[in-house]
């Protein structure tokens, strides 16, 4: 079952959206407004989905079940539009499971995104299946977004990616440097200064991505280019780390559960860069 309702949707119905998984949570809703940032930015329209469970014991089961995704869809257009009045919103239902639906859906979206209250010890039913199956198997690039934390203080507050010799590197340290550019944050490059692909190493590297993003602050780490490790070893803030689809399996190393002891950095949202 599909369901939609434009909302203020005037874009061509070839443009391929953005697309935001909405639940109901806070978490869901946190990643909605990431989203639409990105969808305006992009100039993309912003798609919501709710997805109903795969099975329902019974009719009233099932209207309770889209009654919700009605009224979550809602609750997310609203705020939304608030952020971006001029965002063009729509929303639908689809059948479950989840992560079948979106990743159906990826093959004609410019990103899926979806909240994550965090991982705990049982990484992939915690974080749930969706957000790892999005990761490995996507046909697009998959943000998964952390909610925002008050606690967490202020200071600099970094997005992290590795300067490397993988196939899709281009792709994704250009991904990382446009976060940067629309979320005024600055980049952490992690690389290797004798294996960094510029031919003398890591400040090239740097170097040259300063002249293409000249308004995003760059700083070189030169050790070992893995943001996962990376994460373990360093506590500096970091809201968003960006990995490639080679990546994609360290995940759940990368959302840590907040509070779980062995994760620095359980406020950080991860981008996967898919294509």
């Amino acid at each position: 079952m599909e369901s939609e309702n434009a909302m203020s949707d005037t874009t061509p119905p070839d443009d391929r959206p953005v697309i935001a998984g909405i639940d109901g949570s806070a978490a869901a809703l946190h990643a909605a407004e990431w989203a639409a940032d990105e969808a305006l930015a992009r100039g993309v329209p912003l798609r919501l989905v709710y997805v109903t469970k795969a099975r329902h014991t019974s009719t009233d089961d099932y209207n309770e079940d889209v009654h919700h995704g009605r009224t979550a869809l809602q609750q997310a257009a609203v705020t939304v539009e608030s952020r971006c009045p001029k965002l063009s919103v729509s929303t639908s239902i689809v059948g479950g499971p989840a992560g079948a639906a979106l990743l159906a859906l990826s093959a004609q979206a410019e990103m899926v995104c979806v909240g994550s209250v965090g991982i705990g010890r049982y990484a992939r039913s915690i974080l749930g299946s969706t957000a790892s199956e999005l990761a490995e198997k996507s046909s697009c690039p998959v943000a998964v977004i952390r909610p925002a934390d008050d606690t967490a203080g202020h200071g600099v507050n970094w997005i992290v990616v590795a300067v490397n010799d993988d196939p899709d590197h281009t792709a994704v340290v250009d991904c990382a440097m446009h976060e940067a550019a629309l979320r005024d944050a600055p980049v952490l490059a992690l690389g290797d200064r004798a294996s960094a692909t510029a031919p003398h190493g890591l400040d090239d590297d740097v170097k040259e991505l300063r002249r293409r993003y000249p308004g995003v602050h760059v700083y070189p780490i030169a050790e070992r280019a893995d943001v996962r490790h990376f994460l373990k070893k360093h506590r500096e803030r970091v809201q968003l780390a960006v990995i490639g689809s080679t990546e994609s399996s360290d995940l759940a190393e990368i959302i840590g559960h907040r509070e779980h002891p062995m994760y620095r950095h359980a406020n950080a949202s991860a981008l996967v860069v898919r294509h």
